[in-house]
């Protein structure tokens, strides 16, 4: 079954086998976008509960994050809750937090002292747990992607408008300064028009493309903590026997991962749209890429690239390997200048200052070429400071103050709507090996351009 088709009393279903708290929830959920517990208002003092739903490497990691947020900000939040699939995460999370444990997400969202979840599982159940969350009357720390499906992406969309719930992205990197500096530099005319972004996302290391160390023991019919229930963790990909691989390096498949396009460049086009005058989807996408050195059973290439259309007039080129980490910078071109994001081209790491580089020629003047005499920035390299800050306590504390102020956080569904689109076409286009058009109005992937 399709995730497409996926929904919440086939899920019922499938798994069957509830506590009591989590049937009680499962009757609520029957009927969608109905918000069950309101949700608690919080004061300037109050302390933000919150529950973890998947405690693998990233959501181990969040509630780490989350925990020394706390500890530096007046203890701001607490792990009250934590769940997993596999036993052995999911005690080992609620050992370390003292918090309740639960194998099943809907018994976290049942419990009506937690105010927000932190949803860090596999990408194939990010919008479902999510969506579920808003209509508990939960905030939601969603981890990127954003989702797996295009139709996934119209629901969240429409769910966070309906609810007002306040739902952060986890791409921290776009709690970063300098695509806020980018993007007050490109409104305030330092590029003139905007031609063409680039970035790329490199890696050549054996943890870095996914080979991830393997429980031997663990499984379906592991004993104790050994204990994973491989039926829940599918959920709405494909039925299929156990496959350790699939479990533990799940992003080398198609069933539950975009692969490079969704765990990488999902931190290279976030940031991208937040740096553009507005957030845009394209018009026109193409990929490619393949297998060229790890050639194991993944169905996911090792070496990617991407190339997107806007209708406004520029095109966007990305690129990615992982079996070689040298990156190309991270700009974007304009008419009159260019602005250079990450020098060094980590979009995830810091950078003390973002440069704008005038088309120096066309401002001076040469015979036979345009002139700028309005251009008032000056024909010198221009060289903007970058606040320093860890990024993802910045990303943390960004949420949590949106979840009292109930403003939009920086990597709101909209904004990450346009970064998963693009995404999404592009691993069509990779797959089917066609160019994809998108057609909003209809909000589909389609094979011919889309007549405005």
């Amino acid at each position: 079954m399709s995730a497409d088709h996926f929904d919440r009393r086939d899920f019922l279903k499938r798994t069957g086998g509830l506590s009591a708290g989590a049937m009680l929830a499962s009757k609520a959920f029957s009927k969608a976008n109905t918000k069950v517990n309101p949700s608690r208002v919080l004061g300037a003092n109050d302390r933000i509960n919150i529950g973890l739903i998947g405690c693998g490497g990233r959501g181990s990691g969040d509630a780490a994050s989350f925990k020394m947020y706390a500890d530096e900000n007046n203890n701001a939040c607490q792990i009250v809750a934590v769940c997993d699939v596999y036993e052995k995460r999911k005690r080992a999370q609620a050992e370390k937090y003292n918090a309740k444990g639960f194998l099943d997400y809907r018994e976290v969202l049942a419990l009506p002292e937690v105010d927000a979840v932190i949803v860090a599982t596999p990408d194939h159940w990010h919008a479902r747990i999510a969506l579920d969350a808003m209509d508990q009357g939960k905030d939601v720390y969603l981890e990127k992607p954003m989702c797996h499906t295009n139709k996934e992406v119209k629901q969240l969309i429409d769910t966070v408008r309906e609810s007002k719930r306040i739902v952060q992205v986890g791409s921290q990197t776009t709690s970063a300064d300098q695509w806020w500096k980018a993007k007050k530099a490109i409104a305030d005319g330092m590029i003139g028009k905007m031609i063409m972004s680039q970035g790329s996302y490199h890696r050549n290391s054996i943890e870095g493309e996914w080979n991830w160390p393997i429980d031997a023991d663990a499984g379906p019919d592991g004993k104790g903590e050994n204990y994973i229930d491989w039926k829940t963790w599918l959920g709405p990909a494909p039925s299929r026997p156990y496959d350790a691989d699939r479990f533990f390096r799940f992003r080398k498949y198609w069933d539950y991962s975009g692969g490079i396009a969704t765990d990488l460049f999902f931190h290279v086009v976030a940031p991208l749209n937040i740096c553009w005058d507005k957030p845009q989807y394209p018009v026109k996408v193409m990929a490619s890429g393949g297998k060229y050195v790890f050639t194991d059973d993944r169905e996911v290439p090792d070496t990617y690239h991407l190339l997107a259309e806007y209708a406004e007039g520029h095109s966007l080129v990305l690129s990615s390997s992982m079996a070689n980490s040298q990156h190309i910078p991270g700009l974007i071109r304009g008419h009159e200048g260019t602005i250079i994001m990450v020098e060094h081209g980590q979009f995830e790491g810091s950078t003390p200052d973002i440069v704008v580089r005038p088309e120096k020629v066309h401002i001076e003047g040469e015979q036979g070429r345009h002139t700028f005499p309005n251009y008032k920035f000056g024909s010198d390299e221009i060289r903007i400071p970058v606040e320093q800050k860890d990024m993802m306590q910045a990303h943390i504390g960004n949420f949590l103050g949106c979840m009292r102020t109930r403003e939009k956080p920086h990597l709101d569904v909209e904004t990450a709507a346009h970064a998963q689109i693009l995404i999404n076409l592009s691993v069509e286009s990779y797959r089917e090996g066609r160019v994809k058009y998108w057609d909003e109005k209809e909000w589909k992937s389609v094979d011919k351009p889309v007549k405005v």
